[in-house]
C-alpha cells in the first residue's frame, strides 16, 4: 500500500507542477496580448470583419475582459491604429538625417518601404477603410501627418531657390502620396527590389523638383 501511495503521489506531481507553472497574466500583459491579437485580426479581416467574440476567444478570455481594457472593439482598434501611426511617423522622422535634399528624399522613401516590409500587418490596417466613428487614423490622415513633416524641409528649399514657400504643402502632399501609394502597390507585387523602387521614386521626385517652373501654367484650353 505504501508503494502504491508513493507511485500515485509521484504521478500527481507533474499535474500539480503544471498547474503552478500557469500564472495569471498581469493587466499590462493581458492588454498587450489583446492588442497583438486585435492587430493580426484587423489586418486580415478589417474592422467590420473582426468581432469581440473572436478576439476574446483567441485570447482565452471572456468578452467582458476586452470591454474592461478597451471599452469595445472601437477602442481596441483606435489604440492599434494610433500605435502604428506613431511607429511609422517615428521611422520617417528619425530617417531624415541628411543635409542634401535628394538624400532626404531617399531616406523618406526607404523609411516608408521599410515600414511596409517590416510591419506589414500594421500597414494593412492603416490603408484599410476606418470605421465611420473613427475620425483619425485613415490613410489620408496618415499621409497628411507625414507630409506636414516634409513640408518644413521643402519650404526651406523653396525659399533658398527663389520659389514661394507657401506652395510647399502642395508638393509635400504630392510627394508623400506618390511614395505611399507606390508602397501600397509594391506590398502586393514585391517587384522590383526595395532599393530599385526607392531609386525610381526619388528619380521622379528629384528631377521633377529640379525642373519646377516659378510660375507653372496650363497648356490646354481649360483655365478654371
Amino acid at each position: 500500500m505504501g508503494l502504491v501511495a508513493t507511485e500515485e503521489s509521484s504521478k500527481d506531481k507533474p499535474a500539480r507542477s503544471g498547474r503552478r507553472a500557469r500564472r495569471r497574466m498581469t493587466g499590462t500583459e493581458r492588454r498587450e496580448q489583446l492588442l497583438d491579437i486585435g492587430r493580426t485580426l484587423f489586418a486580415e479581416r478589417g474592422f467590420e470583419g473582426t468581432s469581440v467574440e473572436e478576439i476574446a476567444a483567441k485570447a482565452g478570455v471572456s468578452k467582458p475582459v476586452v470591454y474592461e481594457h478597451f471599452g469595445g472593439k472601437e477602442g481596441l482598434y483606435a489604440v492599434v491604429v494610433d500605435r502604428e501611426m506613431s511607429r511609422l511617423l517615428q521611422m520617417v522622422t528619425q530617417s531624415l538625417t541628411a543635409g542634401h535634399p535628394r538624400e532626404l528624399l531617399e531616406q523618406a522613401a526607404f523609411a516608408l518601404l521599410d515600414y511596409i516590409e517590416q510591419h506589414t500587418d500594421g500597414f494593412h490596417i492603416l490603408v484599410r477603410d476606418s470605421p465611420v466613428t473613427q475620425s483619425t487614423g485613415t490613410f489620408a490622415s496618415l499621409i497628411g501627418d507625414i507630409a506636414t513633416r516634409v513640408e518644413d524641409i521643402l519650404g526651406r528649399e523653396f525659399k533658398s531657390r527663389g520659389y514661394d514657400p507657401k506652395l510647399a504643402p502642395i508638393y509635400a502632399q504630392a510627394l508623400v502620396g506618390m511614395v505611399a501609394l507606390t508602397g501600397q502597390w509594391w506590398l502586393n507585387v514585391r517587384k522590383p527590389k526595395k532599393p530599385e523602387v526607392a531609386a525610381h521614386l526619388v528619380n521622379l521626385a528629384w528631377h521633377g523638383l529640379q525642373g519646377l517652373e516659378h510660375h507653372p501654367r496650363l497648356i490646354g484650353h481649360r483655365r478654371a
